[in-house]
């Protein structure tokens, strides 16, 4: 039996019930969201308003309205960067962040006038709270974050860095790609303004689905990437101002978001501290079993409390994607191996000239059976 370990990428297996809420759809419905009002539409409406209610409940938002469906989590990045972001302000981000931040931002640069500045991280992929404090500047005009790195698992210190950033007045995005559905986040005690994931990864939804929070404080500040029909106030020339109308134009996908209903239903039932517990538990096993095998180096932090369910390595003689395929071939576990869209933060480990690394990363449903399976490949390979 093949086992996934590749979660950080797309979470699989899914729920048996997001495959059946896909299916019901697509045979049963089959109509767009907010375009009707027969029996098919309603039903289609008030699973679209359960994915609103559940995803609110899920990070602790007051007002579901001001949760936006996007297409991905990158979807959602560029809405709340280039949606915020004028000529002549500042943002900071950092080394560590996925391509969906880092080109964005360098396009905003190069072509908007957007002032950036890039905090450095240490060995395990920290951002350190003292180099941010130094980084504001009088236009700083956003502060976004990665929640926790997709190569090294490492957890930032989103608290202070969020209360920091308030303290000097700017917006604060938060990409959790790497933690929704994985690691508690609750918006009614955190200042954040923007809160960007995408469906398919922790929240266990299908691919072609994402979030995007938005402070009602800021609503109006932030513009919209896409205008077109909302299938409401169809009658007048311009677009709605109001969430989520406001930055949904066009067809939603339908299915798609009926799967993710499922899949936040899912989490629902599980709850976030049960899988926490679940991929702690996990790590430990894999990094215990790991780190007493020759010539393998393990990044990030040791310590399964402060990082997800990622864990990159490299092995001695063996570029990534040649061990990543010896792992599929010989012993049926499928990885990821490269740069991981994130190449800043394979230079603050020292993987970059390596290729990158190959990354294990299970999920909900892998058990404690697979990781002594994947321990005992390593031990394989590097046996004498």
């Amino acid at each position: 039996m093949t086992l996934y370990f590749d979660n950080a990428a797309t979470s699989f297996p899914k729920p048996d019930s997001v495959y059946d809420a896909m299916n019901h759809y697509n045979r049963a419905l089959g109509v767009a969201v907010g375009r009707g009002h027969h029996r098919a539409a309603g039903e289609v409406n008030s699973r679209i308003e359960r994915c609103r209610q559940l995803a609110a409940q899920l990070f602790n938002i007051p007002n579901q309205k001001q949760i936006i469906f996007t297409f991905n989590g990158t979807d959602s990045l560029n809405l709340a960067l280039r949606g915020v972001l004028r000529p002549g302000d500042h943002v900071i981000t950092s080394v560590m962040e996925h391509n969906s931040v880092l080109r964005t931002v360098k396009d905003l640069e190069e072509h908007s006038g957007v002032e950036v500045s890039w905090l450095s991280a240490d060995e395990t992929g920290l951002i350190q709270i003292e180099k941010l404090k130094a980084a504001f500047r009088p236009n700083t005009r956003l502060v976004a974050l990665i929640h926790a790195s997709n190569v090294t698992g490492t957890l930032q210190p989103v608290e202070e860095a969020c209360s920091l950033t308030k303290e000097r007045g700017a917006l604060f995005l938060l990409d959790a790609a790497q933690t929704a559905g994985q690691v508690p986040i609750d918006i009614a005690s955190l200042p954040i303004d923007f809160l960007a994931c995408p469906g398919h990864k922790g929240l266990l939804g299908p691919l072609g689905t994402g979030l995007l929070y938005i402070n009602p404080e800021i609503t109006e500040q932030v513009t919209s990437l896409r205008t077109g029909g909302t299938g409401t106030n169809s009658e007048e020339a311009t677009q709605p101002t109001a969430c989520p109308e406001k930055y949904e134009s066009g067809n939603h996908n339908a299915p798609g978001l009926l799967g993710l209903t499922a899949g936040l239903e899912f989490l629902k039932e599980r709850t976030i501290a049960d899988i926490r517990k679940h991929e702690t538990e996990l790590m430990q096993q894999l990094q215990d079993g790991l780190l007493e095998l020759p010539g393998l180096t393990v990044y990030g932090p040791h310590s399964p409390s402060a990082r997800t369910g990622v864990l990159s390595l490299n092995l001695e003689n063996f570029d990534p994607q040649d061990l990543s395929v010896v792992l599929d071939e010989t012993f049926e576990i499928q990885t990821r191996s490269g740069y991981h869209c994130a190449p800043g933060a394979h230079q603050v480990i020292g993987s970059f000239e390596r290729g990158g690394t190959l990354r294990l990363s299970p999920g909900p449903f892998t058990t404690s059976n697979d990781i002594e399976t994947v321990v005992a490949a390593f031990r394989e390979i590097t046996s004498p």
